[in-house]
């Protein structure tokens, strides 16, 4: 269990104000300077000896992805891009960092954008989160009168610009290219790869896009050294803390900061209350936003939560969206229920995703009924392989899994309906 003194969002539950005065008490903004004055390459390295990997879903190494960006200027500006367009069912971490602790926030992106040679920040902010929106503006006008954004940002010598970006609630504005063509006022749909952002992203300039919990952890990384950051955590590649978000059927659903590998057990019984009616009434678990395949009890019993573990247990980490599902639960209404959405959210540029998830979603209301056939539950699996890899972006992966987890997992339950509505039938 994590200690309180290795805590980075103390602010998490919004017990104190989001304002500048508390969030330098509570130590953002100490220093800025110094670490900036460490130079591009000791900021980068120093992120990739921390270990920290991308905590919007992919889990793609922080540093060295910062590395990609051109070291010299071809006289094309430079942007960070940060993801603020938190949609994955389950996931709520994001908007409680705008909320409460948008300092951290805006600081990280100082440090960032300094590493990566940008001297602006665009945050694309999900349209429906008005209040967490309403909360960083302010932050952000606190830091600009206070000479920590603009000229000189911070007295670091670095000029530095935040803007802020809202969107309009698409789904597939969370991929990083379809979020630039949203920046750009284009349709949010997402781009060929390559050329990938690093060489041309925002505004065909060199651009790297960030989630919000990535950047918002930086200035503590940097402030208290990788190799404080690395010690947490399961090993070194799944280091540092994580935030988690705990909803569904458990006690007291929550978003809680906790060390990347803590079982799955103890993060649901420590900080939820365990699950509802006991652990014994866990029915599975989807453990990283909806788009990851459900786990069933057997293997929660002793599942860690990091990358790598639920990796190899046919499942992801993802946003770590925790959604815990007791023995009520319909898991094949679940599942159809996800299949609807990843239709509705596609964005039909691909034929695979814009045909496919309108198949899967037809054939899962069917099997919520019971009114298929056994041979058909390997068609649909067959579909979803079908999806799953033969598009531009990872929306037809997403649509997939959680089917496929439905499939390789609760089989035996999709079968017994399909007999019994044609006993009924008879």
């Amino acid at each position: 269990m994590l200690d309180d003194k290795d805590r980075i969002f103390t602010n998490m539950y919004g017990w104190e104000s989001f304002s500048l005065k508390d969030a330098k008490k509570r130590g953002d903004w100490d220093k800025t300077a110094d670490i900036i004055k460490k130079g591009r390459e000791a900021i980068i390295e120093e992120m990739k000896a921390s270990g920290l990997r991308g905590r919007g879903g992919a889990g793609f190494p922080t540093g060295l992805k910062w590395s990609f960006m051109p070291k010299e200027s071809d006289g094309r500006p430079h942007y960070l891009v940060i993801n603020a367009d938190e949609s994955e069912p389950g996931t709520c971490k994001d908007r409680d960092i705008l909320r409460n602790e948008p300092h951290k926030l805006i600081e990280g992106a100082l440090i960032a954008g300094f590493a990566m040679g940008a001297h602006a920040a665009y945050i694309y902010v999900r349209g429906e989160f008005y209040n967490e929106s309403s909360s960083l503006w302010k932050a952000i006008n606190e830091a600009y009168d206070s000479g920590l954004l603009g000229k000189n940002a911070a007295g670091s010598g670095w000029d530095f610009d935040v803007i802020v970006h809202r969107g309009a609630g698409a789904y597939i504005c969370g991929e990083e290219t379809a979020l630039i063509e949203s920046i750009e006022g284009k349709k949010g749909q997402p781009r060929n790869k390559p050329p990938f952002p690093a060489m041309a992203g925002l505004y065909s300039c060199p651009t790297t896009v960030n989630n919000v919990e990535t950047i918002a952890v930086v200035p503590t990384i940097m402030r208290r050294g990788a190799n404080w950051f690395a010690k947490l955590g399961r090993d070194e590649k799944n280091a540092g803390t994580k935030l988690f978000c705990i909803s569904g059927h458990v006690e007291n659903p929550c978003n809680v900061e906790e060390e990347m590998g803590i079982p799955l057990k103890e993060l649901i019984e420590k900080h939820c209350g365990g699950v509802r009616g006991g652990w014994n009434n866990l029915l599975a678990v989807i453990p990283g936003g909806s788009s990851t395949p459900m786990l069933p009890k057997n293997v929660c019993d002793t599942i860690h939560m990091d990358f790598d573990s639920l990796r190899e247990a046919g499942s992801g980490l993802g946003t770590a969206g925790v959604i815990v599902m007791d023995k009520s639960t319909d898991v094949i209404q679940a599942i159809c229920r996800l299949s609807q959405f990843y239709m509705h959210e596609s964005c039909g540029q691909c034929t695979p995703c814009r045909e496919g998830t309108g198949w899967v979603w037809r054939m899962m209301k069917r099997m919520v009924q019971g009114n298929a056939t056994v041979e058909e539950i390997d068609q649909l699996f067959e579909i979803t392989k079908e999806i799953e890899g033969h598009t531009i972006c990872a929306l037809g992966d997403a649509a997939a899994w959680p089917v496929q987890g439905l499939i390789r997992h609760f089989r035996p339950e999709m079968e017994k309906r399909i007999l019994e509505y044609r006993q009924n039938a008879a």
